[in-house]
């Protein structure tokens, strides 16, 4: 799942949500959550908004057979 990210010194380039919606639109909000399944960065939005950030559905249960 996403993790918030933490960071000992300031960097040059700041990292820009990778998020995209259904409809293939970019984010651009400051990124500070950095998803160790896909690897990708995000802002707090949609770190765990499985329309733009499909790994924060993977390990819920969403219902069906019991």
């Amino acid at each position: 799942m996403a993790q918030q990210a933490t960071q000992t010194k300031p960097q040059a380039l700041e990292r820009t949500c990778q998020g995209v919606s259904a409809l293939d639109e970019p984010c651009d909000e400051k990124a500070s959550y950095h998803c160790e399944t896909c690897g990708r960065w995000f802002c707090s939005v949609h770190a765990e908004d499985e329309e733009w950030h499909h790994c924060a559905a993977e390990g819920r249960d969403e219902g069906g057979e019991g």
